[in-house]
């Protein structure tokens, strides 16, 4: 058979198209496991947050312009303890 030979060239043309769906398909499984894990990994960000503000609330940290600072409270009432 000679290279333009209208069946040979169906055949490619048709072996190509499904290798073109099949990669289409695992890129998109790909990417929706990926958007999957990044939406996994935000919410845990979030609840991550929540628990260190909590934590901070309960130790009476207050966050002050991006800095971590004792609050007024916990500050008068070590200076209290080293008065005494």
């Amino acid at each position: 058979m000679s290279e333009t030979d209208p069946k040979s060239v169906q055949d490619l043309t048709a072996v190509v198209q499904t290798l073109l769906q099949q990669m289409q398909d695992k890129f998109q499984t790909m990417s929706d496991q990926i958007i999957g894990r990044i939406d996994e990994m935000s919410t845990r960000i979030d609840d991550l947050e929540r628990n260190i503000a909590d934590l901070m609330t309960q130790a009476g940290v207050e966050e002050i312009e991006g800095e971590n600072k004792v609050s007024q409270d916990a500050d008068s009432q070590s200076a209290k303890k080293v008065a005494k």
